[in-house]
């Protein structure tokens, strides 16, 4: 949000638990890197760092972030980094949960301190909607996830499997395109689009999906070629980058209220005063359809779940002929700083080196062997046939019934006041068995205004301390669904997608893996009481997902449930 509360950070340490020590054999290993700090870096390690002046280091060429409140430069050391460059989209942002969830291994304190160049000041992030470190269920999940591995013998990141795979992937999809132009018989043609379009969905949800979360291999290069096969279907694996892996996985499920109120009001504020922590897959489809309970809904919305399928087919189109030129041009995607990809020349130059080349052999070629208006036809029916392939197996995994949504900050106002919402639940006594904190305020819940996690009752054999209703790990859990949990053809078929909980807890891990550790985290998320939803296969889930779209077109909000009271209170924007 633009303007809200504030947490403080100038205080904040590195937990010890995200700091553990990284064994021998850990394939993410820092604590060998030759790190090179300038000496102004050195001395000036206990700088407060102001909210400003962690944004403006927000570039390739001069990249801070924050981890826990202490903030560091990591410029030149996403030139040494293992993970490669991946670590730069963290540019003038807070990259706590980034690291986190990225080094399941922890990461060492003496990496951190080294790079360190001082704390934020009080107040210089909103308050967080997530809690970290108040639970062990997210440490011991990764523990036992990591030893899953180690039995098994598996790198964490990929390897012969998945290398195979994509092959087999890459050339089925130029086999495609290749009859596609050739074939005379132009409705012969087009079953070649229909089938260059589901390789080209292939390539989306199992190369460069792996690519560019840097799990497809240990080594960088290799991930950053998988990840460039984004750009080799015609998308910009850059702002790919910015809107998954800096919106949609750390934030999941979750709704500024400020930032899209002032959207929906066509109202603005300097990107340095937005709030990070909104998922931009939420609201990318509003006004169109609604899938987030928050929003505002419309008469047509009542419709949506009949009109859906139709608008899925056009996702792909969308990205590739609006949202990646948009990003590219203002430096931004919704609230999200995009400069920590854009402005460097170079990654500009492949973007626009990349929409050239993909445009030639994809459009225009196919306008060559067969005429403008068949070619044409043949490039959107093969872009409609991976949107629709893509929306139906990966939709379903966050607008579905029972899955949670999340939500923070207030309302914007015409005249540029905001209206700070305090949710208060008042039926917890009907849950008082239940052994979870409760952090007031900040619970995810459902379109029906239930919290999952409040409707486990308490395991009486439980031995391990409660898990907040917040917990990062624990919120992930109630805003994702899995589909055909355990099932290798699936597993592969989809790029790992049935397997959504895995890979939101775990995405540096390879997603031809998820199968082998799927009963891990069902498991722990039993033993702690954390809700996992799955549904026995894809055509149950899209079921539930079409009727949760007609739920939600309903006007259904947790904003008008009687077991919620809302107090209202007005802060003026400075």
């Amino acid at each position: 949000m633009c303007k809200g509360p504030t947490t403080s950070a100038a205080s904040t340490t590195v937990p010890s638990s995200s700091a553990s020590s990284v064994s021998s054999s850990s394939d993410d290993s820092t604590n060998t890197t030759t790190l090179n700090l300038n000496n102004n870096d050195r001395r000036n390690n206990n700088k407060i760092i102001t909210r400003s002046e962690l944004k403006s280091h927000n570039a390739p060429s001069d990249a801070w972030c924050s981890v826990h409140g202490t903030v560091v430069n990591i410029t030149e050391f996403a030139k040494v980094h293992p993970g490669g460059d991946i670590i730069l989209l963290a540019a003038g942002k807070d990259a706590t949960t980034l690291v986190e969830t990225y080094h399941p291994r922890g990461y060492p304190r003496s990496t951190i301190q080294k790079l360190m160049v001082g704390h934020l000041e009080n107040g210089a992030l909103e308050e967080s909607f997530y809690s970290w470190n108040e639970s062990d269920f997210y440490s011991v999940m990764k523990k036992r996830v990591l030893q899953r591995l180690t039995e098994l013998k598996l790198n964490r990141r990929g390897s012969t499997e998945i290398w195979i795979k994509a092959i087999c992937i890459l050339v089925g999809f130029w086999h495609a395109l290749y009859k596609m132009y050739t074939t005379e018989n132009f409705y012969i043609a087009c079953l070649w689009s229909v089938s260059m379009g589901v390789w080209a969905h292939f390539v989306g949800t199992c190369i460069q999906h792996d690519g560019n979360h840097g799990a497809f291999a240990k080594s960088r290069w290799m991930n950053k070629t998988a990840g460039w096969t984004m750009d080799m279907i015609g998308a910009s694996g850059f702002t790919w980058e910015i809107q998954h892996m800096l919106g949609h996985h750390p934030y999941t499920n979750l709704l500024d209220l400020t930032e899209s109120e002032k959207k929906e009001l066509e109202l603005d504020c300097p990107m340095e005063d937005k709030d990070q922590e909104s998922d931009p897959d939420v609201f990318s489809s509003f006004p169109l359809m609604r899938m987030h309970p928050e929003h505002q809904p419309e008469w047509y919305h009542k419709y949506q779940h009949y009109y859906a399928p139709l608008l899925f087919a056009f996702m792909t189109i969308a990205k590739v002929f609006q949202q990646d030129f948009e990003i590219v041009l203002t430096h931004r995607l919704y609230h999200i700083d995009a400069h920590c990809r854009y402005a460097d020349f170079k990654n500009r130059l492949r973007f626009w080196l990349m929409k050239l080349i993909t445009t030639f052999y994809m459009l225009i070629l196919p306008c060559w062997f067969h005429g403008i208006i068949k070619g044409s036809t043949l490039f959107v029916l093969g872009h409609l046939t991976c949107g629709e392939v893509l929306a139906t197996v990966f939709i379903v995994n966050h607008v579905i019934e029972g899955v949670a949504y999340a939500k923070k900050g207030g309302s914007a106002n015409q005249d540029g006041s905001v209206v700070i919402r305090h949710v208060t639940t008042t039926n917890d006594s009907e849950h008082e068995n239940n052994s979870h904190i409760d952090t007031n305020t900040r619970r995810p819940q459902t379109a029906q205004g239930k919290t999952p996690m409040l409707d486990i009752p308490k395991n009486p054999q439980q031995q391990h301390d409660p898990v907040p209703l917040n917990d990062w790990a624990a919120v992930q859990c109630q805003t994702s669904v899995n589909w055909s949990p355990g099932s290798w053809f699936w597993n592969h078929v989809s790029g790992g997608l049935s397997h959504q909980i895995e890979h939101h807890l775990f995405p540096s891990v390879c997603h031809t893996h998820y199968v082998h550790i799927q009963d891990v985290v069902q498991q722990t998320c039993e033993e702690y009481g954390v809700p996992y939803q799955s549904e026995p296969s894809l055509y149950i889930a899209y079921g539930k997902m079409m009727s949760h779209l007609k739920t939600l077109g309903s006007a259904l909000s947790t904003d008008h449930h009687d077991d919620n009271t809302t107090t209202e209170k007005k802060i003026k924007q400075s």
